[in-house]
């Protein structure tokens, strides 16, 4: 129990200054992501599969929040805006939650790891360019320029071509944030430079009379139940609610996956669609926004100690407890939050990822450049891109079919090669070409998996390797050329791996 407060505490103190600033990302007031750090947190913690995924609000979900929101968000006052954001929660909770009850997790391997690879990249760009002009000290460019809700990549290039525009206090205040986010980690895991960096803003803001944007008033006390929202939006929030139930899991999908599969432990995604989908519930009830899993604070949840599901219990108990004393955090400002947006998703763009796709399978490489290149054109309305993507992604499949290359260089030896797109519809027939391959080679012993032209894996791919093997461990089995981020789960199935 110990370890579970201590993680609840360490993540508590990332969470609280982060989720305002995601609340920001979404369109939103600072206080609705602390609304959304609080209740659906322990609701989350009554009924989650993974003992160390922490929900609340995240960079991504965030996102696709503004974007769903976004054709009437110029239109809409600050109340009505809050309530379109709560009750859009409330569509992706039920989404999720019926996926949870009917046992469809499998729903979460839908989604194509290059459409999410290439959105979560041009996700992390966009949000970027949404932040770095606050950074700067520009909340929005003056005489209307642009529009408040014009694509933030435009913004920010407009930015970049006005220095003159910049202001040196939220310079100084986004150097310094980001240094002891960054520089922080380094002294050690757990040290709270966002912490420490909102204290310095609000103690920096107050001394010197800052005369820059802040975030101004926090209503202190608990979030206030009401289920009085405008249900008659419903069908108009319904596509986009589904896009962000799916595309906001996928992420906290890969981290229990994670987890479980370096811990040899079991996880069950349609366990997790239904606590999940009772945490956005709650969010819609309390006046908060869409949540999902981060990776960031599960890792730190991870490393503080916690030991079973009750930390995140413990991190919304500290949020509800600091709600009262909100208001200390009035002062703060704008830069800090977007420094600290951009210190903490920055990692979202991979670079070297993007261009290693290319040399495992340029099919597969040519979908994710265009799913992000769409989310970069389609801002504020990102969610397009995800849809297009799975349209593109679903095309491939059809186009691509997935075969097995059998080659035996002598008798002792046989070399396997997954050749194609391999998905949770070709799961079965990897496993069962794999048994067919070894048992047709009763004489090889040496067997090699060459995992070169595949992009990426997920659970169920590992689990058909993993199936397509069970018969045959009485031979060499060595897996060569796995794709990045896979070898948890291929150590889970006891696999050499060259």
């Amino acid at each position: 129990m110990g370890g579970d407060v201590l993680a609840g505490l360490s993540v508590a103190m990332v969470l609280i200054p982060q989720s305002m600033a995601y609340a920001d990302i979404a369109g939103l007031p600072p206080f609705v992501g602390l609304f959304a750090a609080s209740f659906p947190l322990l609701i989350f913690a009554l009924f989650a599969s993974s003992p160390y995924l922490q929900t609340g609000p995240v960079a991504v979900t965030s996102l696709l929040t503004i974007g769903v929101l976004a054709t009437q968000a110029e239109t809409l006052s600050t109340d009505e805006l809050v309530k379109q954001a709560a009750l859009l929660a409330i569509i992706v909770g039920v989404i999720r939650f019926l996926l949870g009850v009917f046992r469809l997790g499998v729903v979460a391997y839908l989604l194509a790891e290059p459409v999410m690879i290439g959105f979560t990249s041009g996700a992390g760009l966009v949000i970027l360019s949404s932040q770095l002009p606050k950074a700067l000290g520009l909340t929005q460019q003056p005489d209307g320029v642009l529009p408040n809700y014009a694509n933030p990549i435009f913004r920010t290039l407009w930015t970049f071509a006005h220095p003159g525009e910049w202001q040196f206090e939220a310079i100084l205040l986004g150097v310094v944030t980001l240094a002891l986010m960054l520089g922080g980690r380094r002294l050690h895991k757990l040290f709270p430079g966002v912490l420490f960096a909102v204290i310095f803003g609000v103690v920096y803001s107050k001394l010197t009379n800052y005369g820059g944007d802040v975030i101004g008033e926090i209503p202190e006390g608990l979030p206030p139940f009401s289920l009085s929202l405008p249900w008659g939006d419903i069908p108009g929030l319904l596509v986009g609610g589904t896009v962000v139930a799916l595309v906001g899991f996928a992420e906290p999908a890969s981290i229990a996956r994670t987890f479980a599969g370096e811990d040899g432990e079991s996880w069950s995604a349609s366990q997790e669609f239904l606590s999940s989908g009772l945490a956005n519930l709650a969010a819609g009830v309390f006046g908060a926004y869409p949540v999902g899993g981060s990776f960031s604070r599960s890792s730190v949840n991870r490393f503080a100690g916690a030991q079973t599901k009750w930390s995140g219990g413990v991190t919304g108990l500290v949020v509800l407890a600091f709600l009262p004393f909100a208001g200390v955090l009035e002062p703060l400002p704008d830069a800090v939050l977007g420094s600290i947006v951009v210190g903490a998703v920055y990692t979202l763009v991979k670079p070297r990822r993007l261009l290693s796709l290319w040399k495992r399978s340029k099919s597969q490489a040519l979908l994710t450049y265009a799913t992000l290149a769409i989310t970069l054109i389609t801002p504020p309305e990102v969610y397009y891109a995800v849809i297009i993507g799975i349209v593109i992604a679903f095309a491939h499949h059809m186009l691509l079919n997935f075969r097995l290359d059998v080659s035996q260089p002598n008798e002792g030896s046989l070399h396997l090669r997954p050749v194609g797109m391999l998905w949770f519809a070709t799961n079965r027939a990897l496993e069962t070409k794999l048994d067919e391959a070894l048992t047709g080679h009763p004489n090889a012993t040496d067997v090699e998996i060459d995992l070169g032209d595949i992009p990426s894996i997920d659970s169920g791919i590992a689990d058909a390797i993993g199936a397509g093997l069970a018969g045959h461990r009485d031979r060499t089995l060595v897996v060569r050329n796995p794709p990045a981020g896979s070898e948890a789960l291929l150590n889970g199935l006891d696999l050499a791996i060259a």
